[in-house]
């Protein structure tokens, strides 16, 4: 799961373009939205498509699992290795 995390938070940074942050320095457990990262819904939807493509996984609609999934790196390292695991 750790390889996972790196891929994620390098994932990350390359689809939002953050330049300002490295991968060691992202917690994976740190809120990716509000007091977190501070990311929004458009850097969710773009983060969405990228893990869809590197990952062939497909997300649920619903709105209360995308939230969970998108808490968090390590969350959203946990759907990963589900969906794959599911496939």
């Amino acid at each position: 799961m750790d390889k996972l995390e790196q891929e994620l938070k390098l994932l990350l940074i390359e689809a939002l373009n953050l330049e300002d942050i490295s991968a060691e320095q992202i917690d994976s457990a740190t809120p990716l939205f509000g007091e977190g990262l501070g990311l929004d819904s458009i850097d969710a939807l773009e983060l969405g498509v990228a893990i869809r493509r590197k990952y062939k996984v497909k997300m649920d609609a619903e709105p209360a699992k995308l939230r969970h999934h998108f808490a968090s790196i390590a969350n959203l390292a946990r759907f990963v290795e589900g969906a794959r695991g599911s496939a």
